[in-house]
Formats: C-alpha cells, structure tokens, sequence
C-alpha cells in the first residue's frame, strides 16, 4: 500500500507518452491494461500511467455545471450539466472493476463480506421497531426485516416512525442482547469468509483517493460564504444536486460489505494521502485555488488553522501557548493521537469567549481551543467539515453512517465528529433550517455515542465531556439577559431569556441529547462527578436557568400581551436540567458512590450562595413575583434524597447551616403559595398563561422534577428549622396572617376578603400535604408506583396508555422508556380491574378501562396525593364523587362523605424533625382560632377548611411524641410559655387547655367591642372546671392579663434569634419579650383592642362542633362509656369512612386513647348539658344555617324530581326518535298505525306544531335523507366474504359482485335487442340507487322553508351545507335533505275496499287493463304538485348521471321511467337486507315503523303516469293473452326485436305494473298482479332449470312429464310443466354445442324431486320477499313471521297466491300457487317461440340470458387479518398504482380493496383527489377507507367525512391513532361489525356527530 500511495501521492504533470486520444480509446481495454502493469512487481511505470489517466478524467478544472463561484460557471460547463461527471464515473467504474464488467465486480466483492453487523442506515419517517427486552441501551433500535427475522415473542416492543432517522443494530452486542438478532447476523460470520483476493481491490485502492480528493475540490469549488443577511441555502443546494451522482456511488461502494468498506476507511483516514493532495503545494494552479478557498471558508466559520506559524511535520511552540502540556489538548484539536504529531497546539486564549463581558468563564485558555481550533489531516475530516459547512445534506450523512460497520472507521469518525463538535453547533445556531439540522446531527450522534465502550475512549482521549459542557455553555452565553428577581437594579444573576430562538425553538436539544446520552453511560458519568472543574463549570449552566422566566403579577390593567414563552422555559429546565440530573442520580445508587453526591451538593450550594448574593437576597422575597424555575434547588433536593435514600449518608453531614436552610426554604415555599394565588384568580390579569404555567408546574411530566423536589426540599428544611418559625413563615406567605384572629371582624392589609377563603385553603392544604407526602421520606418505589397509580385511577377510569403517560417516572434520560414497566403491570393488576370496551349502537365506542378495586376505595384512596397530583381542579371533585358513589353502592356511608383519612407510611428516621410542625404552638394557637372561628360562624370559613383543621389535629395525634404522660403538665416552670397559650408544645396535653380571654385587636365597628369588659379576669372566672387541674397551672394562665398573639410578631422575633445565634459567638441570647401593643406595619390606625371571653379548649370546640354538623344538642356521646372494646381495638371499620361527625368522633376516640387526662375531661364536658353556642346572637346564624339546609334540601328535592322527570321524557323520544336497531318494544310512530276506518291520517309539523291532514294547497312532508347507495350492488353469490389483500397474490375481482352481473346482462339485452325494451326488462341501481330513508317526523312544507332560510342566515358554523338543502331534523336532530310530501288522504290504501273477492281473475286482468290504459295527466297546479316535482327533482340530483343513463340515445324518457321504478326496487331491497335477507322474523320490524314507502310510491307512482306505454308494447298483454298470430311478433330483420318475456326481471314488472295503476290501488288489483307474474316466474324457474341438468335428465323429464300433461291438473304440476317447457325449447339451438361447456353448467348432484323443487322454491323467493314487503307497506298488513323451511307457502298464501282451503299437504308443491290466466301449455308456447328464434343465431347469449342469478348473499365488508401488523407490512410500502410512488398517506377501500392515496396530489383528476372519486365510483359517494399509517377509519359521504375509529385495538383495548405507541394491534370484531351494521343501515350521518367538509381534497 505505501508503494501505491507514494506513486499516487507524486502530483505530476500528465505524461507526455500517454497520446490525446487514449481517452477515447476503449476504457475496459485501457482499465484491463492498467491492471495489469499494476500487478507487476515493479509497478511504478503503471501507477504513474494511472495517475496521469485520473488527473484527465478528474480534472476539478471543469467546473460544475451551473455551480455558483469557479470560473467559466457562467458559461455553463458545456455538454449540459454533468456530461463530463458522468463521464468521469464511467471511467471510474471501469477502473474499479479493472476491466471486467461493474456489476459482477460489485458481485465479487460481496461474497466477501463478513457481515456481522446489519447497519442499515434509514431516514426519518422509517418505519422501525425498539424491543426493550432486548436492548441494553434504549436507542436501540431494529430495522422491520430484522426484526421479523428475529424471535420477538412475548417481548416489549414497538414499532416507530424514526423522527431523525437512525440505523439497525442488529448483530451488535454493545447495544442489544445477542438473543435479540435476527437470523442473518446470528453467526460470527467473520471465520468462515475467505480471504480478499490481493488484486480484486487493487484499483480501488489507487483509484479512489483520487476520486474522493475531486469530490473535496468540488465542495470546495461550490462554497460561497452566504452575504451578511440573505441565506444561501439555493446555491448550496445547487452545488449538492450536482454531485448527487458522485455521492451516490461512494454511497453504493458502502453497500458492497465489509471488504470495500475498509479499503474506503483506509483512504479515507491516510494522512500521507491526504497532506500529498490537499495541501496546495506544487505547481498545480486548480490545486492552489482549491486549497485557498478551503482556508477562506475555515476563516469565515471563526476557526483559526493553526498553520500560519508552521510547516507541516513538527511544530515548534510559539510564543504565548499554553502549557497544557503534551497531552493537552491534542486530542480535542483533531490530532488522532498518531506518533509524528506529538505537537502541542497554539491556543490563543485572548479572545473569543473572553469578549463577552458578562460572564466569566472559569476555564479561560481551555475552552479557547475547543471553540476555536480545528485542523485537517485527513479526508475523513474535510469531508466531515463540509458536511457541516452544507448543513448535513442527507446523502452526506448517510454515506457517513453507512461505513459505521466497519469497527476502525467507527473510531477515527467519531473522534472527527467530536474534534468538530464546537463547529456543528456554530453551524446549527446560525442555521435557518435548524430543526432539519438537529435531526440529521442527532442521526449520526446517537449512532457513535450509544456505545458505552466508544464513548468511553472518546472520553478519555479528546476530553469529550469538556468539549460538551463548554459548547453548551457556549450556546447558552449567547441569550443571557439580566435577572429581574428580587433587586432588579442591583442584581448582577444572568439568565436565559425564554423568548430567543434557541430556546424558543428547542435548538439547543441535539446537544443535550447528547450529553444525556453520554452521561448515561456508568463510566462517562462517574468521570463527570470526579471532575470537579467540570462540576462547577456546570452548575454554572444549570445557574444561568435559575429564575428564569420570571413572572410578575399585574395589578392594574390585564396584560396586553401574553406572551408564551413559558412553554420554553419548562422545556429547557427539564430537558437542560433535569434529564442530565437523573442521567447522573441513576449511577448513585449504592453506598461506594457517596463521594460523588458530596461533591454534587457542595457546588449545588456553593452555586446557590452566589446565586443568594448576586440577586441581593436577604430574608424577604419581593411581593408579586414568581419564577417556577430553580433548578439549582432541585439538584440539591434530589442529590439529599438519594444520598438519604440509597446511599445510606448522614443527612446532616450534607446540610448547610441554619440560615442558608432559611434562604432555601423561601422561594419554594414562594411557588406554592403562588399556586394558591394562581387557582384564587388572584394573577388573573397575566392572562391564561400564569394558569398554564402553575398546570405544568404539577403535570406528570414535569412534576417529578418540578413540585416533588420543591416540597422534598421545604419537608427537608422544616424538619431542621425552629417549628414555630416555620408555620408562622407559610401563614405569612399565604398572606393569611390577618384573618387568624377570634375576633369576627379583620382587617387585612394584603390580601382582598374575596380571596381570603380559598387562601387559607391554600395554607391549610400545603401544610397537609408539606406533612402527609411520603416520596422522598421513606416510601419505597414500588409503593411510590402504587400510591401514583391509586391517585390517578381514582380520578377517572384510564386507559392502559394514559396510565403509563400519567404516571412519573424518573425519566430514564434518553428516551423516556419506562423502566419499571414489568413492576408496573403487577401494580397495576393488584389495585385496578380491567373493563373491557363496550359498544353502543349509537354512541361512542369507549376503549378497554382498568378501574380501582372495591378494596382500593376501601383503603388506599388517598385524597392528599389526589390533591397533589391534579391538574385542574375538576379532578379533585371527581374524584370525591367517585368515592361516594363507591361508598353508596357498597353501603358503607349514606351521605356525603368527607376526604378519608390514611395512615402514611413510616418516616425515615432522618427526618423525624418534620413532626415537630405538628407540635408546636403556633399551629395549636391556628388550629384553635380556626376552630373557635368555624364554631361562631365567622365569614370566610369553608367545609374544606374544617377538613383541614381536623386531618391536622388528627395527623398531630397519630405523630405524637411516645413518652407523653399525664403529669406532663406541672413540669417545665414558667420560661415554656412565653406567650402563655398553651402550657407546652404537645397536641395530646394541648387538646385539653383551657383557654378564657383572649386579647384581640378589632376595627372600632366590631360587635365585640360593644361589650362591656368581664369584671375581673381572675380564676374564679374559669368555670367549674377548675378542680380537675392544679392551681400552679391557673395561677400562670392569668398572670398576664389575656393572650395577645401574633404570627408575624413571633417570626421577627425566632428569625432574628436564630440569625443571632448563627453569627454570634455568644449563645445565651435573651429572648426579646412581645409586647403586648404590637401591631402590623402600617395597620390603619382604628384598630382598637378587645378582650373576648372564650372559655374553651379544643377538646371543648370538637364536642361543641359535633352538635353544630349534627344539628341535635348533646349529640355526642363517648362511645367507650358502653363498649370498653374501642379502646383496645381503635381501628374499627365504622370510623374509616364518613363525613365530619365522624372525623369528630374519630379524633375524639383518638384523643382518649392517647391520654387518661384527655378520657376524663371529654367524659366531664359531655356530663355537662350546654346548649352548643353561646345564646342570643348565635341561634340566628345557627337558625340561618338550618333554614340554609332545609332550603338546600327542598331544592336538591326539586331538582332530583325535575331531574327525574327530564329523563323520562328523554328516554320516551329517544325511543321514538333514535333507535337505530332496537327491534323489539318499540312503539310503531303514527305514520303506520291509523286505524282503517279514519278515513285522512293526520300529521304534526314539529315545527308550528299544529295537527292536521296534508292538503293541496298546505302540503305536509316527511323529514327524509336521500342518499346514493350502492350497497345492493355489493352483494356476491358466495357464503365466504372476501378478504382484504395482504399479500401480492391476493387479488380481488370485482365480477361476482351483484352490480357487475346485473350490468353485464344489461348490456348483452342492449347488444341484441331494441334499446326502449331493454330498459323495461331490468332494473337498474344497484350501485349509485337512491336510498331514502326518515326519522318519522312531519312539518309544514312552508315551514321547513322559512327554516332552511333561518338555517342560511345563521353565522354559525354547521356541520353540513344548507345550500345543498341540508338540515337537521328540527325535533331529532337528525340529518336530513329533503321534504318527502304526503299524499291527501288515508296514509294506508283502504282496506274498508276490501269486498269478499268474487270477481274472476278474467275481469280483474281486464280492469287492470283498463286502468293502465287511462293517461295520467298530471294534476292541476297544486303546492303539493309542486312539491311532487321538486322531491323527484331532488332524487335525480341525489345521483350521478352515470348511475341514471343506461339508454343508447341520451335522454330518452325510457331513462326517467326506468329510473324511478328502480328507486322503488333499490328501497325495497334494502329494507330486505335490513331485515336480514328474509322475511322470517315478520313483524312491523323497525325499518318499517319508519319506512317512507308509501309516501314515496305516491310520488313515483305520479311521475311514472305521465309516461304510457303502447298499448301493443304493454308487457301485460303478452302475460294475459294469446297473440292472434305468432309470426307476426318477430317483427322484421332489419330493426331488433323486442326482449322476449322470459328474459324480462319479473320484479321490475311488478313495479311497473303497479306504479302505472291510478292510486289508491285496490287490493284485488294488486293481487291478480301478482299473480299473473307468479306463473311468468315459475316459467323462468323451469326454463332456467332445464337448462342447467344434462341431456339425459332432460330427456327423461321430458318423457314422464308428458305422460302427466294430460290429467287434471297438469296445470298445477312441475313435471308436466317441465317436460313442455323442455320440449318447447328444444325446437330452438338451445340445448345444442353443449360438448365443451355441458360440464360447466352440470349441477354436480343428481336431480332429485325434492332438489329441483327446493330449486323452483328458492328462484322465486326473492320475488315473493319484495312483494310481500311491498303489500306490507301498500296496504299496512303485517308480515307474519315464521320458520326459514316454511317461508315459501306463509309468504305466498299472505300474498294470496294459495288457495285458502288450501290444506298443507306434506310436501308442499310450489305449483299449486299457479292460477293461469288463459290455459298453461298455448302461453308457455307463446313465450319460448320468442326465445328460440333469438337463439337460433345466438344460443350461447340466449342461454346465459336465461339463468338468472337471484340468490345475492348479504353485503359485507372484506374480512380483516387478526393482526394489524398483516396489513400494514403490505401496504405501507406499497407503490400507488397510478403514480407509482410509495404514497404519504396510502388507504385501503374497506368494500373492495383498492389502494389509494389519500390527499395524494400525485392521483388528483379534475381538481378530486383519489380517495373522494374512488367514494364516488365505488360507493356512489360513501367510502370507507383504512388509513394504514394511523389504523383509522375514515367515511366519506357526499361533501362531508369524518374519522369513525379504529377498529383495530391493542392488548389493553385501547386504539393506536397514528401509531403512535406502536404496540401489536388485534381486530376487534364487535367494532367491525358495527361499522359494516352502519353502512349497510345508512347511518353513517346519524350516528357519528363529529363531521367537516373535505373540499375534495382526501
């Protein structure tokens, strides 16, 4: 190689003896010779032949093609762009391939590879899969094939979409387990690849040097520095789109294997290569001009290169370098570490970051070099170098990422890609595309610094971690802004300013990502907390964080402008702070690590005292004003509670002193009292956003690193500080001070009397929670786990997944992979019960639950974690309802229960000192003045306050100190009670303290000052209790005159005491006295003082409150006195849950058992009998408040029975209204049900709401959709449904659909018969028909007209269009279009007509004949005429044109006329299938309740009479007589004929029959219809029969049946019949030329009787179905209902074909229905003669036209594959068959499989994309599509769509939108089955509420 090298490194001029046209000559011929005079021993002569030849062929002299700079770039390089480039490739692929062919060189050297690694490298929105079982580190990370082919079973994994991009890891064991790799990369595969053949890569070596080296001219050539403003990101882009070629080819050579990868790593990283090339030396002036740009655009980036003062080789040090010594910086300038560059760098720390005067940067010279410094000395690094100067193109990057296999390029490019980390991120804050940027560096990032033992070196050997801390750093500098916290103009903190783009836009997170990244490996991390320098210079960073964002509160005006930045400052704290927090706190769990948490805490604080100093801070926070940002407080938290918590450290080892716990306390303690201020409307004024901020504050995201640590640290501080002090300080803070007072009126001087309520609620909830919160205290994980769990599921029910994204964990730093996630599903099944998603009919479909447990309610509901956890209020309240519904349901408490009360886990003994809180006197003095206040009814006082007093007393006695006597009260002489309240500080021996009068300072208007003085305060005074105590404790009680106290007084006095004894050396310090004036500052001046006689203790008020919420005198009474038992077993059940008498009760019971003294005294006050208040003035209020509650009583009554009433009246119209399939119960709407003798059927308008008959002139109509529907047409003749294609094989043919048949025998009648007749002989609208259907109400046509203009002129925004005549039924709100009239008249054809039936069926077929004869001339001009007109217009328009003209000559009134018979099939077909295919059920059904049939029929049947038909061309005649002469029907040859009878669809015949009838149709009439066509029918029947058997069974029949023709009835017979039609048939070609097709059309079965007449019955079913379905509705007779097996004769006898003394016989005979209007055998002559003169010319036609199939299955969807993953594996990558491109969102058509592109511009046409025109062809306007990359479905009808759901669901029953969570989706049959319910019902519109305009763009 060195030889090679050498020779290519010699850059001379081209040889002479290589003659001009050499380059012309054959390039394989020249690449074979060049080869071979390489291969010689002595190979210089060919080395410099070749070089000659390259410098030719890639000579960077021609410059590119249009590329911005070079010269000549204006005249265009010639040849059009990139003729020469690809020249230039060729000629390269050719030497490669040493002039063999390219492809089976390519092929050579991949048997080569040794392919342990798969590597691919993907972009973003790849498809990928993550398994967490297998992954050690959790980027992990598989491409879709490896995955597959690895064993997954059971694993946690998931699918994603790559937000960066990223690349395989498979057959990697530092990032997965090796259990995890597929098949492929299972084998070390490296032993049994034989060696590479020495000259097989031989060229490459020498060739690609110098293609890469052109590729760097290039990139040089096409850089211009972008002018001072304007991005020139176009040039650039230029200049990358010209060498995408160039850049392709290095991409494929990666994808050869291991063999060329590691040849291109040797070129790339030769130095020797590289300085010969590169460095502008020599004579070559392109050389010397490239190399000169390269040096400009170094310069340009702010980077020196260090060669001003040095030749190449070694480096004498210059003066003013640093000292850093030989190993110094090498590595982190980019000197690989290689022997010949042992030289130390210059580093010129004078300027730079030095510039920036506000911050001083403890490491000066180091960082210099890191921002400042880079040199070159290899391709890999000046590729890499432009790879960022071009902002990372993609085809860069993944050429970059594809050699990563290779393990010596993994290490020399990372330490390029660290060497030039300063630089990236340069490039990435100047960057306009900075998000695309961030990916792309993420993209190469993840892949080098997820590996632990990479990083690690690169740690070691190029100061890694520095380099990071210092560029974030760096970063960070440049948004710095002075803080305004505290002094605002003395202050010398800086911090981030939110607002700037690197914050606001999260540029920064590539490089946090990656530290987090690092910081997650065990040995990187514990370097990190070694490094002191480090340490400091990051608390530096976190510094500039702290009291970001700061928030002032607005007074006066509201804000003007909110602005949003918070959502940055919470993003940068967590991401910038908090993640590398935990990224660290994960590598300190165990006790050997105690040294790194010392060394964390002592920066944290030192880095807190200067932040303390530099904002000026001393013991006051400034009023209004709140940050939520401190991170540095919470590093300090955090770092405490592991050092407690696993690392088994003294606690106080690692605290401050006394007054900086004071400092630290403050603005924690801030925060909380600003979020009580925030939910009181107090910063109402700043807008939404104050709200937004104190809701992340506690959101699960956040809260683990936000509030937690906050009240960890302040649980911390007041487990250390003076109690008193404490309490005092959040009484203060809470601005509530003022209100503690016994007095009845206050004045406060901060706080408004609106706000003072939910204050203290405030103060009082945060003491709670301050003393209950167990996280940091004690609790081990998985009880953390479980009580985060019990919270959340008791504020609702959750899904699995939002379970999982509520709960915090400590995030794991790098991906927020839940660790714990097995702990969690064992959690999560021991407290919750998993519901299962329901389906309603009609609502929304809810996703698989888990609920808590009964036991859960029972025990574990914790109120205090509710409160704590809740993000909006709500939350709270439902949670409370849940619980006493529970409580209800179980029958455990009747009322309305109060939070309960839970026993907490154990303190760790570390923090024991926070219960002193609860022992001290200020808070007894608080909760004795709240409870005295809630007593006498004072303002401001609430249930929820109470309930806090109370949990306080009772937490107080659970926590109390063991040792507690009853003596305990004489003891301690007179210097404990300083303020003389209460003798000491224990709850239990306070409880029982009397206390008499209380000095009180109240405004002048106060009742209390009314009242005389008591006459002496001396202890005679006390009351009769006073034997029970000793007189020593009376004497001091009274020796000051009455108790004075005030909270801010006492906390002066402790703050001032304690920072004396911290500073002073002299520790008796005196303690100052009270004075008994003191008063607030700046109190207004008419406060005067009073004196208020109390006499009570709080045992005393407890009792007394029992009474007050009782309501009854006396109403407690101590349950011990009758059961000893409660004092031995405290803990009963009846207790636990309750509302406040029994928290009283409890307290009470509590209080005894923890002292004999507390027993006696409780027993004494209830002895005696007081009335519950003082008299007079109390009993109004308590008056007041009984009145309050009988009042609220009556009223909560009235409301339940409006509530009540409502409901039921609810239910009744959604009975009427809203079922959709609720078929039994119901009660039929009035529309059906008039009796027969009414004789006008009267309707409501639901509009005007009057009552009356629909007349001419005021037309009533029914509220109806119209919609095309082509359901009917997907019917198929098949059982098994269709499944949906998942693999290319699986095809779905669309010509067994009942559409297709039905238009391939309309067009096979219009090839050979006259057009008109064709078009009576078939019905159309089986696809694109219009269906109609109504919810049954009426209204004035007028009405609903001045209704759609009220609809027009509301702004409002709707959800459909009223300019297409779009409205929602006024009563139901159901969506409708249309006004269907009724017809005058009884609403049912009469069955008072109804005469015993005497006439023959001869007369009847003549009046018949006779009515069809008369024209029907169209009514007079009438407004129900009108409306007639305009509702037919409405469905034609409800259709596309395609689907109404099947005529040959456009217009033609044949057209309208088989139109609108076909609307009447398409209604009654449908109904057909809604009732499930058969009639067999009966009954009205509810499609029939609200059927509009009727309605319907008058308005065709109106329109059809307008048309006759010639009497000669009537089809009735030829069913009713014989023609005279039988030859005359042929008609001539020259114009087609007529369609014979037999081939007419005898159904459309009925219609037609029946809609030419003049209305009300009689029922005679209709019934000689029928049966006129029941013989026609039957005639098919046997015809289409005849032809399927074989020859010989035709013959036989054809033979016994003619023996029968004769006997009496052969009329009425099958087989005579049978046997005439055969014979009759016969004469024709029919049964001829059946050799080849006979097998065909054999029924394999033998014909038995009993089969052909179960064929005969089921070919005439369908007919009878509709017809009976069509007298139900004419003449209202309901359907009986009845066995599938006797369907048949129950429906024929109901329609009156059968005889009525027709007795069953038991084979019945479907002949006996027959009733031959003129004798069998001449009619049955008469019809085949026409068919055997067609199929003399045409037999196979005439044939195929006779055998109908009327047997259509039920419509269905196609059938789903059991796992999504099926489907989307196939689709997601499948090409669009019309552009052939992979689509962005590709859909499948759930009713026929088509693939399309949804919103695809590629497949638009005539401005409709292709998912809206396929719902136009495939479902007349209905579509159903399955949007593969989301799993949902979305409908399209008409204009509107909507998303319906999914139907696929996970293991937890929960939908994956998007895919976003990627876990293995199941179908979900119930779901499926609803959607398929609701498109064959039609009730899309109806069912689903949520729908928008698509404006054809989907």
């Amino acid at each position: 190689m060195a030889a090679a090298a050498a020779a290519v490194g010699g850059t001379q001029q081209p040889q002479p003896e290589l003659p001009a046209q050499g380059l012309a000559l054959d390039k394989a011929a020249t690449a074979a010779h060049l080869k071979a005079a390489l291969s010689r021993p002595d190979n210089r002569a060919g080395a410099e032949e070749l070089q000659a030849l390259l410098e030719r062929v890639l000579s960077a002299e021609r410059p590119l093609a249009g590329a911005a700079g070079g010269e000549g770039a204006a005249g265009g390089g010639g040849g059009g762009p990139g003729a020469a480039e690809e020249e230039a490739l060729e000629w390269c692929k050719c030497l490669l391939a040493g002039g063999g062919g390219y492809e089976e060189f390519c092929a050579a050297v991949r048997a080569y590879d040794p392919a342990a690694l798969c590597g691919l490298v993907w972009t973003a929105n790849f498809v990928a899969y993550r398994c967490r079982t297998c992954g050690i580190s959790p980027c992990m990370s598989l491409c879709a094939e490896c995955f597959h082919q690895g064993d997954h079973t059971g694993h946690d994994f998931n699918m994603f979409r790559s937000q960066a991009g990223g690349a395989c890891d498979c057959g990697d064991s530092n990032v997965m387990r090796e259990s995890g790799f597929c098949k492929r990369h299972q084998i070390k595969s490296s032993s049994n690849v034989p060696c590479v053949p020495k000259d097989l890569l031989m060229m490459s070596e020498f060739v690609l040097p110098r293609f890469i080296f052109c590729l760097i001219q290039y990139l040089r050539e096409g850089y211009n520095e972008p002018a001072a403003d304007i991005p020139s990101e176009k040039d650039l882009n230029k200049v990358l789109q010209l060498l995408e070629p160039q850049i392709s080819f290095l991409e494929d050579l990666t994808k050869m294997g291991g063999a060329m990868r590691s040849v291109l790593t040797q070129v790339l990283t030769n130095q020797q290569n590289y300085k010969d090339l590169t460095s502008g030396l020599g004579e070559n002036a392109c050389a010397k001009k490239s190399h000169e740009k390269y040096l400009i655009a170094l310069k340009s980036s702010g980077l020196t290169y260090p060669e001003d003062k040095l030749v190449y080789g070694m480096q004498e040090p210059s003066a003013g370098t640093s000292t850093l010594g030989v190993q110094g910086f090498a590595g982190a300038t980019g000197t690989l570490g290689q022997a010949d560059s042992s030289d130390e760098e210059d580093q010129d720390g004078s300027q730079g970051l030095g510039k920036r005067k506000r911050v001083k940067l403890s490491s000066g010279t180091k960082d210099q070099s890191i921002m400042d410094v880079l040199k070159h000395k290899s391709f890999l690094e000046e590729l890499l170098f432009w790879t960022i100067k071009y902002e990372f193109p993609q085809k860069m990057v993944t050429f970059l990422l594809n050699m990563l296999p290779d393990q010596e390029y993994k290490v020399a490019f990372t330490k390029t890609f660290v060497q030039h980390y300063a630089f990236i991120m340069k490039t990435l804050k100047k960057s306009h595309e900075s998000d695309t940027m961030s990916n792309r560096i993420v993209h190469i990032s993840v892949q080098l610094f997820s590996n632990e033992e990479l990083a690690r070196q690169v740690t070691e050997e190029c100061q890694l971690l520095d380099i990071m801390v210092t560029v974030l750093l760096y970063m960070m500098e440049s948004c710095l802004i002075k803080s305004e916290l505290q002094d605002e103009e003395n202050s010398l903190h800086v911090v981030v300013n939110c607002g700037e783009a690197l914050l606001k836009n999260n540029t920064y997170w590539p490089l946090v990502s990656d530290f987090i990244n690092i910081l997650s490996h065990q040995s990187v991390a514990k370097r990190f907390l070694e490094d002191h320098g480090l340490l400091v210079t990051w608390m530096n960073f976190v510094s500039f964080f702290q009291g970001m964002n700061l928030n002032k509160r607005e007074l006066n005006e509201h804000v003007e402008f909110e602005s949003q930045t918070y959502y940055a400052a919470f993003a940068a704290e967590l991401e910038a702070c908090a993640q590398p927090m935990w990224g660290l706190l994960s590598h300190c769990k165990v006790r050997e690590t105690q040294e790194y948490t010392r060394n964390v805490v002592r920066y944290c604080l030192e880095a807190l005292q200067d932040w303390f100093d530099a904002i000026n801070f001393v013991d006051e926070p400034a009023p209004n004003q709140v940050t939520f940002h401190l991170p540095l407080h919470r590093y300090y938290a955090m770092f405490l509670s592991k050092a407690v918590k696993c690392q088994e450290l003294d606690l106080d080892s690692v605290l401050p002193d006394q007054e900086m716990l004071m400092k630290l306390m403050i603005h924690p303690l801030q925060i909380q009292a600003s979020l009580a201020e925030i939910h009181s409307n107090m910063w109402v004024r700043n807008g939404l956003q104050i709200k937004g901020q104190a809701m992340t504050y506690v959101q699960s995201h956040f809260c683990n690193s936000m509030i937690d640590p906050d009240i960890y640290l302040l649980q911390v501080c007041a487990s250390r500080l003076d109690p008193d002090y404490f309490i005092s300080s959040v009484f203060e803070r809470f601005k509530v001070v003022d209100l503690l007072t016994m007095a009845s009126q206050h004045q406060n001087t901060v706080l408004d009397a609106e706000h003072e309520r939910s204050m203290l609620e405030g103060a009082l909830t945060f003491l709670v929670i301050l003393l209950s919160l167990r996280l940091h205290l004690g609790m081990s994980d998985d009880e953390i786990l479980r009580a985060e769990m019990v919270a959340q599921l008791c504020m609702n029910d959750r899904t699995h997944s939002s379970l999982l994204d509520l709960i915090p964990e400590n995030p794991n730093p790098k991906s927020g992979i839940i660790p714990g996630s097995y702990s969690f599903e064992s959690v999560l099944s021991a407290v919750a019960d998993f519901k299962a998603p329901v389906f309603e009919p009609g609502g929304s479909m809810q996703q698989g639950m888990y609920t808590p447990k009964a036991e859960v309610w029972d025990q574990e509901f914790d109120p205090v974690m509710v409160i704590l956890r809740t993000v909006y209020r709500r939350d709270v309240q439902s949670a409370m309802d849940r619980y006493t519904a529970f409580l209800k349901q179980s029958g455990k408490f009747p009322g309305n229960p109060w939070p309960p009360y839970k026993k907490r886990t154990s303190l760790h003994p570390s923090y024991k000192g926070l219960m002193r809180l609860l022992h001290c006197k200020t808070l007894h003095i608080v909760l004795f003045t709240l409870l005295y206040k809630i007593l006498m009814d004072h303002q401001n006082l609430s249930e929820h306050v109470l309930c806090m007093v109370l949990y306080l007393i009772e937490l107080g006695l659970e926590n109390s100190a063991e040792d507690e006597s009853d003596e305990e009260i004489s003891v301690d002489g007179p210097e404990r009670c300083h303020d003389s309240w209460f003798p000491g500080s224990n709850l239990v021996s306070n409880m029982r303290h009397f206390i008499n009068y209380v000095r009180v300072r109240v405004p002048e208007t106060a009742p209390e000052v009314k009242r005389d003085p008591p006459a002496s305060t001396s202890s005679d005074s006390l009351g009769s209790l006073q034997r029970s105590r000793p007189p020593k404790v009376l004497q001091r009680e009274n020796s000051g005159t009455a108790q004075v106290f005030s909270l801010v007084a006492e906390r002066r006095k402790k703050f001032q005491e304690i920072i004396n004894r911290s500073t002073s050396e002299a520790n008796q310090v005196v303690r100052p006295k009270t004075s008994n004036k003191w008063s607030a500052p700046g109190s207004p001046p008419q406060l005067t003082t009073a004196i208020l006689e109390i006499k009570e203790s709080i045992l005393s008020l407890l009792i007394k409150l029992h009474h007050k919420l009782s309501g009854k005198q006396n109403s407690y009474y101590p349950p011990w006195l009758d059961d000893i038992e409660v004092l031995i077993q405290p803990e009963i059940p009846k207790y636990s849950h309750g509302d406040g008498i029994t928290a009283v009760e409890r307290i009470l019971l509590k209080a005894a058992l923890q002292s004999r003294m507390n027993k006696r005294i409780i027993e004494e006050i209830c002895r005696k009998v007081t009335p519950p208040v003082p008299p007079k003035k109390i009993t109004a209020a308590e008056k007041k408040t009984l009145d309050k509650e009988e009042r609220r009583q009556k009223a909560r009554e009235r409301q339940q029975k409006l509530l009540a009433e409502f409901a039921s009246r609810q239910k009744s119209f959604m009975e009427t209204a809203m079922d959709v399939d609720s078929s039994e119960n119901d009660i039929p709407m009035e529309i059906t049900t008039a009796e027969p003798q009414v004789s006008e059927a009267i309707y409501d308008c639901v509009i005007c709401g009057q009552s009356g008959p629909s007349s001419e002139d005021r037309p009533t109509g029914l509220v109806v959709l119209l919609q095309a529907s082509s359901v009917l047409g997907q019917c198929r003749d098949n059982v098994e449904p269709k499944k949906l294609p998942v693999t290319e094989e699986e095809q779905i043919y669309p010509w067994d659909t009942c559409a297709a048949v039905h238009d391939v025998r309309l067009s096979l009648l219009q090839r050979y018969f006259k057009d008109s007749s064709c078009l009576l002989a078939v019905s159309i609208g089986w696809e694109g028909g219009v269906y109609v259907q109504t919810c049954g109400h009426t209204l004035h046509i007028d009405c609903h007209k001045s209704y759609m203009e009220s609809l027009r002129n509301d702004q409002v925004l709707q959800g459909f269009s009223v300019d297409k005549g779009e409205f929602t039924c006024p009563l139901c709100r159901q969506f409708a279009n249309s006004v269907l009239p009724c017809y005058p008249g009884s609403n049912v054809e009469n069955n008072l007509w109804q005469r015993p039936n005497n006439k023959s069926i001869k007369d009847l077929i003549k009046e018949v004949e006779e009515l069809q004869g008369r024209p029907g001339a169209f009514p007079s001009e009438t407004n129900l005429s009108k409306e007639m007109e305009s509702v037919m217009k409405d469905i034609k328009n409800t259709t596309q044109k395609k689907y109404r003209d099947y005529s040959k000559t456009p217009g033609s009134p044949d057209n309208d006329f088989l139109f609108m018979y076909s609307v009447a099939r398409t209604n009654l077909e449908l109904e057909l299938i809604h009732r499930g295919g058969n009639l067999c059920s009966g009954g009205a059904s509810t499609a029939g309740k609200r059927s509009c049939l009727n309605q319907l029929f008058h308005v065709l049947a109106l329109h059809m009479r307008l048309y006759t038909i010639d009497s000669e061309y009537n089809p009735w005649k030829k069913l009713t007589q014989l023609a005279e002469d039988v030859n005359s029907q042929l008609g001539s040859e020259e114009h087609q004929p007529e369609v014979p009878i037999l081939y007419h669809d005898v159904t459309s015949l009925l219609l037609i029959q029946i809609l030419m009838m003049p209305q009300p149709l009689h029922k005679e009439h209709f019934t000689c219809i029928v049966k006129v066509l029941f013989t026609l029918l039957y005639t098919q029947a046997l015809a289409a029969l005849s032809v399927k058997c074989s020859e010989e069974d035709r013959s036989a029949w054809k033979h016994m049946g003619a023996l029968r023709k004769n006997t009496c009835d052969a009329e009425k017979t099958y087989e005579a019949l049978l046997s005439f039609v055969i014979s009759e048939l016969s004469k024709g070609k029919l049964y001829h030329e059946e050799g080849t097709q006979e097998c065909s059309m054999v029924s394999p079965i033998a014909w038995s009787p009993e089969s052909m007449e179960k064929y005969l019955q089921d070919f005439c079913l369908p007919f009878l179905r509709i017809t009976s379905l069509l007298q139900h509705h004419l003449f209202g007779e309901d359907l009986p209902s009845c066995q599938e097996e006797e369907e048949f004769s129950i429906l024929a006898s109901c329609l009156g074909l059968l005889p009525t003394f027709y007795q069953t016989e038991h084979p019945f005979i479907s002949a006996s229905c027959l009733d031959w209007p003129v004798p069998a055998f001449d009619i049955i002559t008469q019809w085949c003669f026409e068919i055997k003169s067609f199929t003399e010319r045409h037999a196979e036609q005439g044939k195929a036209l006779l055998i109908q199939e009327s047997r259509w299955k039920l419509p269905h969807l196609l059938q789903l594959p059991e796992n999504y993953n099926t489907i989307f594996q196939y689709y997601h990558r499948k090409t669009c068959s019309v552009c052939t491109k992979v689509p962005k969102d590709p859909a499948v058509c759930l009713v026929c499989g088509t693939f399309v592109c949804l919103k695809g511009l590629c497949c638009k046409q005539q401005s409709y994309c292709e998912c809206v025109l396929h719902s136009q062809n495939c479902g007349a306007g209905t579509g159903i599509f399955l949007l593969i990359n989301a799993s949902v479905i979305i409908i399209i009808r008409g204009h509107r769509f909507c998303l319906w759901g999914s139907v696929y669901l996970d293991a937890h029953g929960e939908e994956d939108r998007d895919l976003r969570r990627g876990k293995p989706l199941y179908i979900c049959k119930e779901r499926y089955k609803v959607l398929e319910q609701q498109w064959i019902s039609h009730t899309f519109d109806h069912i689903n509420k949520r729908w928008g305009p698509h404006y054809n763009g989907l």
